[in-house]
């Protein structure tokens, strides 16, 4: 059977639940995501500048990557994962997005380009047993409010324990890397936090993942992703957020996500970020 094309692209297929309030742990949104159809689905991934945790917490999906990888069950999704699908049927899952300095506290390490498994590895693979214990709550709460709070109080524990395991320069640049929607100069930042240029390439790349050039680059497009979703032009979007021309920008399109500007301009997961995520992320 064929994907319903019609389906995949509108919002209206997904019942979206955010919790009532923010959360205790800065960093940390949550949101829950359950497929009001039956049909198959094979959803693009949209890079976005957090590193994302989606619990499985239905029959299973499989996640799909460029290097002919597939991963089962709950996964976590680095800064710049490629291009990625998700497959699956009735999905219900709940995805939490963690700022990439809290990221690394919570799990232990950072997701590097070129690691062994790249940027997509399954939870259990860096919690073990953990892992499966809290997908097991998960499973038996019986709220979505519930749910919000059992990650919240069970990432928050991990973030106190590893919460010193970044440097306050790292968490700088990558905060001015934000403020800037990527536009910033990597010298110059290494001299803001008194860093050499290397330094700051190695520190950042070992407990954020990407380098930071990389990471400032995967900011922008994001700025970028959702202006062409709002249905800006190409010419405008690449004009304003940074690029030197369309073909610049559709060069950086390409590289993240390995389709075009005109098919990440009616991403699905875009269409909902505004209600999954707003104000929030």
């Amino acid at each position: 059977m064929g994907v319903d094309q019609g389906a995949l692209v509108s919002a209206a297929r997904w019942d979206i639940c955010t919790p009532a309030r923010l959360g205790r742990l800065p960093g940390m949104s949550q949101a829950g995501f359950r497929d009001r159809t039956s049909s198959p689905l094979d959803l693009p991934v949209i890079p976005y500048p957090a590193v994302t945790l989606a619990i499985d917490l239905g029959n299973g999906t499989i996640v799909d990557t460029a290097r002919d990888r597939q991963h089962g069950g709950s996964v976590v999704f680095g800064l710049s994962p490629g291009a990625v699908h998700i497959r699956g049927r009735n999905i219900d899952c709940l995805q939490i997005r963690l700022a990439p300095a809290v990221a690394h506290a919570v799990l232990g390490t950072s997701l590097e380009p070129g690691a062994e498994g790249g940027e997509i590895l399954p939870l259990d693979a860096l919690w073990g047993r953990e892992a499966g214990r809290l997908l097991e709550r998960l499973r038996a709460a019986a709220s979505w409010d519930e749910r919000f709070a059992i990650t919240e109080s069970a990432l928050a524990r991990r973030y106190e324990a590893g919460r010193r395991a970044i440097d306050p320069e790292v968490v700088h640049a990558w905060r001015r890397m934000v403020r800037s929607r990527g536009r910033v100069r990597i010298e110059p930042l290494a001299a803001e936090v008194g860093w050499s240029r290397k330094r700051l390439w190695a520190r950042f790349r070992s407990q954020i993942g990407p380098t930071p050039k990389r990471a400032a680059q995967l900011i922008r497009f994001d700025h970028a992703a959702h202006r062409l979703a709002a249905g800006e032009s190409l010419g405008s979007v690449a004009a304003e957020t940074g690029y030197a021309d369309q073909s610049h920008l559709h060069r950086d399109v390409m590289s993240f996500t390995g389709v075009t500007p005109t098919a990440v301009s009616a991403a699905p997961w875009l269409a909902v970020d505004d209600t999954a995520w707003a104000a929030r992320a």
